[in-house]
């Protein structure tokens, strides 16, 4: 038997190995949107700072998200032009495959509106003030009701 590796099938199976988890998926596709801030991933995906920065550079090595750095804060994107042909191919699958989204990734949609209209700085500053807990003005259906 023949050990026979092809580039083109490592990046494809990279491509797909990266998109195999739930919450690189949600990622990347919140980031058909625009660039967002790490901070921003960290509030939709409810995840620790440390998890979504693994989830990110898994994405980034499988070349389906690129990043920049400003201050602090690490802001990812795609960039299809950028990317290699497998990554192209596997975001353009990922787009069809979204068309009809499901019930989180319509949630993500609602939520993602109002993590882009918060200010980024008094977000970053609450995550890395409580490790990683979320402001209440971005979960108001998690708030108590006055009294």
């Amino acid at each position: 038997m023949t050990n026979y590796r092809s580039e083109t099938a490592d990046a494809i199976a990279g491509a797909a190995k990266a998109l195999s988890d739930p919450h690189r998926l949600r990622a990347v596709l919140a980031l058909r949107e625009g660039e967002l801030c790490v901070c921003q991933l960290i509030e939709l995906l409810g995840l620790s700072p440390s998890t979504v920065s693994k989830h990110m550079s898994i994405l980034a090595q499988a070349g389906l998200v690129r990043h920049r750095k400003a201050g602090r804060w690490v802001h990812y994107r795609i960039d299809e032009k950028e990317s290699p042909p497998e990554a192209r191919r596997a975001l353009h699958w990922l787009r069809e495959c979204a068309q009809a989204p499901d019930g989180q990734l319509l949630e993500d949609r609602k939520r993602l509106e109002r993590i882009r209209t918060a200010d980024l700085a008094v977000l970053c500053s609450a995550q890395r003030g409580r490790a990683g807990a979320v402001p209440a003005l971005l979960r108001p259906s998690q708030r108590r009701p006055p009294r």
